[in-house]
């Protein structure tokens, strides 16, 4: 794929925001033939008329299809941002995207992360595979806030779930609204929230994470974060699929799921369908657009569905939220360097796996490592890259849905700076 010129406007606003021989006649056909029958052409089967393509799905298409496998690869990497090299890594690796968290935002003005974003958005577009980056952090409120725990960028934290929840809609909205605005304006395109895990225990390792609240109740404030986050520009994450329950915290172990599906059905799965619902918004221009959000997937192992693999690694898993939840939209895993699935990394084919199992978005630490594997696993088969041409065409959609590429008048698609909030 030929590297993209970037406008000097997209330059100047990433700036100021901181992307011989004789033929051989054929033999004759048969009806040609003296004495023989001509047969009767067989009746067509009705089918169902094919679904005519889109011009973004053609523009995409063409996209995916002038990439190098490299490119396709780095291109499902949704990864830490490392303390060194960050500029040449984007180059080295065609980096989907950069998550930040709380050492990357510590002590940085508004000034400093603006800058920061805008250079590496300008290192994807213009000297690497000229497709912006999706910039992403955690900031749900409560006790996991990587931009408001630094007072430089806000006064206070964000409020939890449980609180805006009991406080009403109307704070509710109103505060999801300026985190939104906050964040667009830093240069982030994507928020890891909400969180849709119902817990109604406080003795549970999420609860403080969550409403608090039932089902319905959390379904209905999933929506609303959805709503407003998408209203202004931000890409929105449900999390953690199939839903995290009363299980204790995978960043420091395996953890084994024993409740029955009954209790996913009718509980969990609930705020995971209200926020794949909301996919289209009526944007400020009057546009109704839509703005599908992307699931995460957690590292419980949940025997009811898959008793010997954790969510994320789980062919089964990702084949519910697909086919009986409809879900067709970018999957992520949860961070792979996470110690319940450390024993699933040893062979160093954990990010392979996650592939194999359904995932678009592959979140880790340890992509200098793990971007080789994949690109060595479809070079020897293990990973078709069928599915990797599938995962690469959903992240990319998701790019243009959250108004990182656009559709030139040429039928293109070119780099394009995101409105601010």
């Amino acid at each position: 794929m030929r590297r993209r010129g970037i406008p000097a406007l997209l330059l100047l606003l990433l700036l100021l925001a901181a992307c011989g021989g004789e033929m051989v006649p054929p033999p004759p056909e048969e009806a040609d033939v003296p004495g023989a029958e001509t047969p009767e052409a067989p009746e067509e089967e009705p089918g169902e008329p094919e679904k005519p393509v889109s011009p973004e799905e053609a523009a995409l298409r063409d996209l995916i299809g002038g990439m190098t496998l490299e490119q396709k690869a780095g291109q499902l990497f949704f990864v830490r941002v490392p303390a060194e090299n960050a500029l040449e890594d984007i180059m080295t690796y065609h980096l989907g995207g950069y998550l930040l968290f709380g050492r990357d935002t510590q002590d940085k003005t508004a000034n400093d992360l603006i800058q920061a974003i805008a250079s590496w958005q300008v290192q994807a577009v213009e000297y690497d595979t000229g497709i912006p980056m999706l910039i992403g952090v955690d900031e749900e409120g409560g006790s996991v806030v990587r931009v408001s725990s630094n007072p430089k960028l806000r006064s206070k934290k964000f409020s939890s779930p449980g609180k805006l929840w009991e406080e009403g809609l109307d704070a509710l909205i109103r505060e999801t609204r300026e985190k939104a605005i906050l964040l667009r304006n830093l240069g982030f395109n994507v928020n890891l929230a909400p969180v849709a895990d119902v817990s109604t225990n406080p003795s549970d390792f999420i609860y403080d994470r969550t409403t608090g609240k039932g089902a319905e109740e959390a379904a209905d404030y999933v929506s609303r974060v959805m709503e407003t986050q998408s209203y202004n520009n931000l890409g929105s994450v449900l999390k953690h699929f199939p839903g995290y329950g009363n299980n204790r915290d995978t960043h420091t172990g395996v953890t084994v799921d024993d409740r029955p599906i009954e209790t996913f059905l009718e509980q969990d799965f609930l705020p995971f369908q209200a926020g794949i619902a909301v996919e289209e918004t009526v944007w400020p221009s009057g546009e109704l657009r839509r703005l599908r959000p992307a699931v995460l997937v957690s590292h419980n192992i949940v025997n009811c569905m898959d008793p010997d693999l954790p969510a994320s690694l789980s062919p089964e898993v990702h084949r519910i939220l697909r086919e009986d939840l409809g879900f067709d939209g970018v999957v992520m895993t949860d961070d792979l360097a996470m110690d319940a699935v450390k024993a699933y990394a040893a062979a160093g084919a954990v990010a392979v796996m996650s592939l194999q199992a359904g995932n678009d978005l592959v979140v880790t630490t340890d992509y200098r490592t793990q971007i080789p594997r994949v690109i060595q696993a479809v070079k020897d088969g293990a990973l078709a890259e069928e599915a990797l041409d599938a995962a690469c065409f959903r992240v990319l959609r998701w790019k243009l849905e959250l108004g990182l590429l656009e559709l030139s008048e040429t039928g293109t698609l070119e780099p394009s700076v995101f409105p601010q909030g």
